[in-house]
């Protein structure tokens, strides 16, 4: 297994319409986003071949299970953004979306060549969560904290205009408190520096996020 980019394929699927050029251009847009996200990949990837290896965290470490357990959550994150990006109607919306999208996958880069810099495989056998003290207890209907469920991101996926943009909001705060839950996770757990420097990073940014993200839920009357 390998870190795909995080597409959803129903971006790919909408309809033309007599919008006057609107809809080619914003299929364009979501085509530089595309192309935007595998450069973030890229990045990811060549940031985590820097993490030196002199002495490599194992396979049920904590590391490990927080490499593997964030790369899944942020790709549920990536696919939430592009669809921000293509069906938000707010600018402010459309934004938080692409650099959610661009930003985690660049991420989920560094992750996966952690693993394979550790000679580990992407995915291991212990269940998800497993590496947190409490994680088996966070697990509900097989998701980890704040994932959204299939029926959830079929609702986001039918949205349409302000409906769209709160329910975004409101899904992506959720998305993200349960991600911070588990970043703390493993800087209070983890022992290798550079993991705990990105994991720290991420918690940032996340946090930045759900600051920006409750003041537009606000504004809009969310």
């Amino acid at each position: 297994m390998t870190a795909a980019v995080t597409t959803d394929t129903e971006l790919d699927e909408a309809p033309a319409t007599g919008d006057g050029g609107r809809g080619a251009a914003r299929r364009f847009g979501v085509l530089a986003l595309a192309a935007a996200v595998v450069v973030g990949l890229l990045l990811g990837y060549a940031g985590g071949l820097l993490t030196p290896a002199l002495t490599r965290p194992g396979d049920n470490s904590a590391e490990a299970g927080f490499a593997r357990d964030m790369t899944t959550h942020h790709a549920q994150a990536v696919a939430m953004g592009l669809l921000a990006f293509q069906q938000g109607q707010d600018p402010e919306v459309r934004q938080i979306g692409v650099d959610i999208a661009t930003g985690q996958q660049g991420e989920i880069g560094i992750m996966q060549t952690w693993l394979r810099s550790w000679h580990l495989d992407p995915t291991g056998d212990q269940p998800p969560m497993a590496w947190m003290p409490d994680g088996a207890g966070l697990v509900k209907n097989g998701l980890m904290p704040g994932m959204a469920t299939p029926e959830e991101m079929a609702k986001l996926r039918a949205a349409k205009g302000r409906e769209f943009d709160v329910l975004f909001l409101t899904m992506m705060r959720q998305h993200h408190l349960g991600g911070v839950h588990m970043i703390q996770g493993i800087l209070d757990q983890g022992h290798d520096e550079d993991v705990l420097a990105v994991a720290q990073t991420m918690k940032n940014t996340q946090q930045t996020d759900l600051t920006n993200i409750q003041a537009a839920l606000k504004r809009l009357g969310g």
